[in-house]
């Protein structure tokens, strides 16, 4: 399930045109569909119905669509994550009062090396979490 999220990043990365035409209603094509069939199939065997296999496979696109959308607006300077932790540092320096969570959470942020690590935060939290669920169903 690992690789598979990866190399959905580096197809969405290489070719940010399939990013606009698979979304919607439509007609997927092959290559859509073997990329849906080794989702699906990966997960044969755990205990999850068939929809929650589905539901684990639009999970896994959507966290990679969003982390490569988010990459694309960046632009190639990348460092999406920290251009926008710039972005709010400047905001919680005039508006901070009235977002203590969320300046706590910048400050602690800044001064670690925990920026920039949504993909990889995210897709663990994923992978953690379907473990978790086929875990339980395995008892």
């Amino acid at each position: 399930m690992e690789v598979w999220a990866r190399r959905l990043l580096t197809a969405f990365s290489r070719h940010p045109w399939v990013l606009e035409a698979t979304v919607g209603p439509r007609i997927p094509g092959p290559a859509e569909l073997s990329w849906l069939e080794h989702a699906v199939s990966a997960l044969e065997d755990t205990g999850l119905s068939g929809a929650e296999r589905m539901d684990a496979a639009v999970l896994r696109v959507g966290h990679v669509r969003g982390i490569t959308q988010q990459a694309r607006a960046a632009g190639p300077a990348g460092g999406h994550e920290a251009q926008l932790g710039t972005f709010l540092n400047h905001l919680m320096q005039s508006h901070g009062e009235r977002f203590p969570a969320l300046t706590g959470a910048l400050a602690s942020a800044a001064q670690s090396d925990e920026q920039d690590q949504a993909w990889e935060f995210g897709l663990q939290r994923i992978l953690d979490g379907l473990a978790a669920l086929i875990d339980e169903r395995a008892r």
